[in-house]
């Protein structure tokens, strides 16, 4: 991940009893009133008015860099995954956009979840002109859907390794594998997506990452993790169905995940985020500063010796023993979309 930037806070807007009681007839005239009615649209949807608000968004800039316009694309990607039967309608209402922006309709479209995806990708293609690289890499399977994105790059085995030395670089691309560790955006995808449809499937691929919140090596990891759990706990404290999918999610979880996922729910239920979110930034400005824990363990023992290792007594010390809480950390050139409507309250 590049380096951590501006502390973020993601969609709490979007959640919040002022913006559910706005009208839906609300008029696609500037970014809060785009983001209002997406605050609304889980209370009274209404998928009819999704292309104006695309046409909108892209006459306002809204998709011009791809890391900030997350929430909006998974927003897109869940209204056409939860209709269906509509989707082409509504893709063809979409259209035109700008050249520059046409990427979001082809990754919505191949994000949507939706089993006949390639089909409505394929009739569109010749609307899409200046992305036809683009379709035709997720058509052929080289680029891949949100459902297909790992979490984290997978290791290579010994036979990877060797395969690797006879393997042209034509045919090595995991070394540009988008991944949720190295991809803070995909968090905000999964958010829009979540705001188009309710649906706990976006929640749960969050879910997967709080683990990381332990993490002693990996500052992607860390911040990624620690993204997550805050903006649960965060939305989960405004938003009763969200609190209800985390407490069944907890139950199935492993004993690791329903750790931190029951730290989320009852930071949700105190809304105490704002003392856990400081505690984060700090665990992570230490990884930071001190560097990989396993390069601090090595320091430790030299200097204190096997003794004090028997007795357990560096454990605080190479841990920081510090309560990640829930911070809200976004790393990257640019900061979420979702900071844009924090600020807008």
């Amino acid at each position: 991940m590049r380096c951590i930037v501006t502390a973020f806070v993601i969609v709490t807007f979007f959640l919040s009893p002022a913006a559910a009681a706005l009208p839906n007839g609300i008029e696609f005239s500037s970014l809060d009133s785009i983001s209002r009615w997406i605050a609304n649209y889980r209370t009274k949807p209404n998928a009819a008015r999704v292309p104006a608000a695309v046409r909108a968004m892209s006459q306002l800039g809204v998709f011009k860099e791809p890391e900030s316009a997350g929430v909006y694309l998974g927003f897109i990607a869940g209204v056409l995954g939860a209709n269906p039967d509509k989707a082409e309608e509504l893709i063809g209402k979409m259209l035109p956009v700008a050249p520059a922006d046409e990427w979001v309709i082809v990754r919505a479209i191949a994000y949507s979840g939706h089993h006949d995806w390639q089909r409505w990708l394929r009739n569109f293609e010749q609307r899409l002109p200046s992305r036809k690289v683009m379709i035709d890499k997720y058509l052929d399977g080289k680029l891949p859907t949100l459902d297909e994105i790992p979490l984290e790059k997978r290791r290579p085995t010994l036979w990877d390794r060797a395969r690797s030395y006879f393997v042209s670089d034509a045919h090595a691309n995991s070394g540009s594998e988008t991944t949720f560790d190295r991809s803070p955006e995909l968090l905000d995808t999964l958010w829009g997506y979540y705001f188009a449809t309710g649906s706990a499937q976006p929640i749960d691929r969050m879910i997967a990452v709080l683990p990381w919140v332990s993490e002693r090596d990996n500052v992607d990891k860390l911040t990624i993790a620690s993204m997550a759990k805050y903006t649960l706990a965060s939305n989960a404290a405004r938003d009763r169905e969200l609190l209800v999918i985390l407490k069944r999610a907890s139950k199935k979880a492993p004993k690791k995940t329903a750790s931190v996922l029951n730290e989320v729910i009852e930071a949700a239920k105190t809304m105490e985020t704002t003392r856990l979110r400081k505690d984060a930034l700090a665990a992570i400005d230490e990884l930071k500063r001190k560097g990989p824990g396993y390069k601090r363990d090595i320091s430790t023992w030299g200097q204190i010796g096997q003794g004090a290792l028997a007795l357990g007594c560096i454990v605080a010390a190479t841990t920081g023993h510090v309560e990640l809480g829930l911070p809200c950390i976004i790393g990257g050139a640019a900061s979420s979309a979702a900071l844009n409507f924090w600020n807008t309250q």
